[in-house]
């Protein structure tokens, strides 16, 4: 399936800030996010940047690499998974991984590159490229309809300053 493709540099964790508060106004509830990039890339702070601007404290938003699943009360429900030490993808089954999937939430899989033939055809990927030491290049793709929608909407809503 065609996708659509948008990218956007951040040059500080303002502009990232910036950047997971229109995601969290393009998102809807049901919609996975796949978040792919090298450790320290930066796929946690668009996450915090996203439930914060859902309604979740930032201190309350942290990586879930040893525990593999964090869950968000927000907007709407926010299932922030980490597969980076999982054995395998069936391991990401075992979580109960397709329940959250299906659900009413948005979730959110680190290194989702890893639980690919897990994930739903209608995804959103963000690949994070580290181009300095807060520069951030950041590559929306929207794999299905619901999800080229979002990669529109945050492409728009970054276009504009805000006030």
């Amino acid at each position: 399936m065609s996708s659509a493709a948008w990218s956007f540099v951040s040059q500080t964790e303002p502009q990232t800030a910036r950047l997971g508060q229109a995601l969290a106004q393009a998102l809807e509830p049901g919609m996975v996010v796949a978040l792919v990039g090298p450790l320290g890339a930066g796929k946690t702070r668009l996450v915090r940047a996203v439930a914060h601007a859902a309604g979740v404290a930032d201190q309350h938003v942290n990586s879930p690499t040893y525990v593999l699943i964090q869950e968000y009360e927000a907007r709407w429900p926010i299932y922030h998974f980490d597969t980076y030490r999982l054995p395998d993808s069936s391991a990401f089954s075992d979580l109960g991984a397709e329940e959250y999937l299906a659900g009413d939430g948005v979730c959110f899989v680190e290194w989702a590159d890893r639980v690919a033939d897990y994930l739903p055809a209608d995804l959103l990927r963000i690949e994070i490229e580290v181009c300095g030491e807060t520069v951030r290049r950041f590559t929306f793709s929207g794999h299905g309809p619901r999800s080229q929608q979002v990669v529109g909407q945050v492409a728009g809503l970054m276009d504009v300053e805000p006030a």
